[in-house]
């Protein structure tokens, strides 16, 4: 296949069957289960799915091992990331359990990871909930960090929630033979493709801009073939899987996933620019490479921000058309350790907001009146000290 620019594989990867089925639209296979008429045969393509974890040719078996219209989108973002495979999952916590998982099957409980994380990214390593031990470094301190039962180095950049940007090509040489794991979620193929970069795998919350429209649940994680195999195995032992309905949505949200990223990128530009300039903001985080992410504190309340926005919506989560705002301290890392939390710049005043699409005139007058109101709390909150 001729190459082809991200913003015409986001459009056709996983589509290319089409026209030759007489079909224009993405068919939606919601079938659990599938006719087994040649018991002798799936039996055969059972032990080899078990054997090796590729999937069986053929038609689907049941639901739990594969489904066509989840498997496009696996294609679709695999093309978008440049890896050789892609396996989707109910969730990104999921996504992200199933490669601990893998790799601990291997005797490879170890995990050297660079905070800040994703709030429950962090617990789950830290936790051990899935048999892990994790040292938490700098990233000057990943290769010291690294040792023989070590099975992942994790970073995630730019990092929720402080925006916080890597050296994925330094990170990756630092990790030597030890793969790295990128949660991609902020930047997305359209900003960044970590596998080129040196890393060998990358992770997404496709709950977020994959799908774009705060209306599916999903994660992914974009490989190598061999690993891949490895995550069908968990995924099928372990019920992780993606809805096809899911899958569906999220592969029609990659069609539109560049042109949304783009705007809303030039909009959060703007915004992070005016808050740099406002003198009852802090301090803001907008990273390098861009994106629709924007970090803030504020000199008042940050409570009272987040009460006061009227078009902005106060809600966890990031990435979908309309704006939304939240504070980190309080909902996606409350369950991160309080020192642990500040030491990795999550500040009580941290305010994490993802850009839309919406005018970014409208945006700024409703941010003006939140901040506002955040200055007339600013007694009430130093006082409650």
């Amino acid at each position: 296949m001729e190459p082809r620019s991200l913003a015409t594989e986001a459009v056709h990867a996983g589509r290319e069957d089409l026209a030759g089925l007489g079909l224009h639209a993405v068919p939606l296979d919601l079938s659990t289960t599938y006719p087994s008429y040649d018991t002798r045969a799936e039996a055969a393509r059972l032990d080899a799915f078990a054997a090796t974890g590729e999937l069986p040719a053929g038609p689907p078996v049941y639901a739990r091992l594969d489904n066509p219209t989840t498997a496009r989108f696996e294609t679709a973002l695999a093309r978008l990331e440049g890896a050789e495979a892609a396996v989707a999952f109910a969730s990104g916590m999921a996504a992200l359990s199933a490669v601990l998982l893998a790799r601990a099957a291997m005797g490879l409980r170890h995990v050297v990871a660079v905070r800040p994380l994703y709030g429950c990214s962090d617990h789950l390593l830290t936790a051990g909930l899935l048999g892990t031990e994790v040292t938490w470094v700098d990233p000057a301190g990943i290769a010291d960090a690294i040792r023989a039962d070590t099975g992942l180095v994790m970073v995630e950049t730019p990092a929720n929630p402080t925006l916080a940007e890597l050296d994925l090509p330094a990170v990756a040489h630092s990790c030597g033979a030890v793969p790295l794991l990128a949660d991609n979620t902020f930047a997305t193929p359209v900003l960044q493709r970590p596998l080129a970069a040196g890393a060998r795998m990358v992770l997404h919350s496709a709950t977020k801009y994959l799908g774009g429209h705060g209306d599916v649940l999903g994660g992914v994680v974009a490989c190598d073939a061999e690993f891949a195999r490895r995550l069908r195995q968990v995924r099928f032992a372990t019920g992780g899987v993606l809805h096809p309905l899911a899958g569906y949505l999220l592969l029609r949200g990659l069609a539109t996933l560049p042109v949304r990223m783009r705007a809303a990128s030039a909009t959060a530009a703007l915004l992070a620019e005016r808050l740099a300039a406002d003198p009852r903001v802090t301090r803001t985080y907008y990273p390098r490479i861009g994106g629709a992410m924007i970090a803030f504190e504020v000199a008042g309340d940050p409570h009272a921000v987040t009460a006061g926005v009227r078009l902005i919506t106060p809600a966890v989560s990031l990435g979908s058309v309309d704006t939304l705002i939240q504070h980190p301290a309080s909902i996606s890392h409350r369950i991160v350790d309080e020192g642990d939390r500040r030491r990795a710049g999550v500040s009580d005043r941290l305010l994490r907001m993802s850009v839309g699409l919406e005018d970014p005139e409208d945006l700024w007058a409703d941010l003006d009146g939140a901040l506002s109101a955040s200055e007339r709390a600013r007694p009430q909150a130093t006082a409650s000290r």
